[in-house]
């Protein structure tokens, strides 16, 4: 006698709370509607006229952005298909840099007219053949739009042509300004391999003025004051300290017994005398400026001060 196996749908297989969807309408229109959805927060921030939008993020940071990169990386959005999108955006940042919300609003585009194509009965798989030969056609016309070419990526005229459509996108009436600010900074400093490193390049932002009075300084820039009287020095010689430029105290607790005023005195020069050693070896060495990544303290500045040795 044979047992009847009872059926079991692939829900039953799947964790609780899981959902199951499958068709047309339950899975690929609410995909591409999760898509769409999601372009159409980018989209009115596109191009040099976009609109800034106000985000909030779980810890409560405000951005004001027109960026669609910054934008959706604060989203922090859920849904599958619409992560797709975004993984591909993304994907555009890292690999040029710029473009970001073109890959969203042209994805967007893609599957909104894929979707009527849906409705008008064309199966999936047709319409993925369709997108594949308009990709093909599309690299094969390419090559032939080229505006210009850059020859020589060393030649500053070029480069600053180059991207100044970049910089348009964002600061849309400085263009030119920037664009040969940009040159100025990243093209000395490019290397014979020509991949470049961003971080070569810093950006200081004082308070005061505008946009007009930036410039570029082949160089380091602090932003802060100098600790002593010396504020200037040519031709420098640096020495560069990551502790405190200070007199530092045992790792070990002791005890000082003092029994007369003579000892008194004396205990005190003996640690002024070691630390102004110290520094008249860092000027005997040539040294006129130190650099120092902890705080400054006043007996080393008196001394610093005396020996005429700028400290930042």
């Amino acid at each position: 006698m044979a047992l009847s196996v009872p059926k079991t749908s692939f829900q039953h297989m799947l964790k609780d709370g899981a959902k199951h969807m499958k068709g047309l309408d339950e899975a690929v229109f609410r995909n591409i509607e999760a898509c769409k959805e999601i372009t159409k927060i980018t989209r009115s921030s596109y191009g040099p006229n976009g609109l800034n939008k106000m985000v909030i993020n779980q810890l409560e940071k405000l951005f004001v952005t027109s960026d669609a990169a910054t934008i959706i990386k604060e989203l922090e959005v859920q849904h599958p298909a619409a992560k797709m999108l975004i993984l591909a955006s993304q994907m555009q940042e890292q690999e040029v840099g710029d473009g970001t919300n073109f890959v969203m609003v042209f994805g967007g585009q893609l599957l909104a007219k894929a979707e009527e194509l849906l409705r008008m009965g064309l199966s999936p798989p047709e319409v993925i053949e369709g997108f594949e030969k308009a990709c093909d056609k599309a690299l094969e016309i390419l090559p032939d739009l080229t505006c210009y070419t850059i020859k020589n990526i060393r030649d500053s005229k070029e480069v600053t042509r180059a991207i100044k459509s970049s910089v348009t996108s964002k600061q849309y009436g400085n263009e030119d300004f920037l664009s040969e600010l940009l040159t100025k900074a990243c093209v000395p400093i490019l290397p014979e391999s020509g991949l470049f490193n961003v971080d070569n390049v810093r950006v200081v932002k004082i308070l005061g003025s505008g946009v007009l009075s930036s410039v570029v300084i082949q160089g380091m820039v602090f932003k802060r004051e100098v600790e002593g009287n010396i504020t200037k020095v040519q031709d420098a010689k640096i020495a560069v300290f990551s502790c405190p430029l200070d007199s530092m105290a045992t790792e070990t607790k002791g005890t000082v017994l003092i029994k007369s005023a003579a000892e008194l005195k004396a205990f005190s020069p003996g640690a002024e005398n070691l630390l102004e050693s110290q520094v008249k070896c860092l000027v005997d060495a040539g040294c006129n400026l130190v650099v120092t990544g902890g705080k400054v303290g006043d007996m080393a500045l008196h001394f610093c001060n005396k020996y005429n040795l700028m400290v930042v």
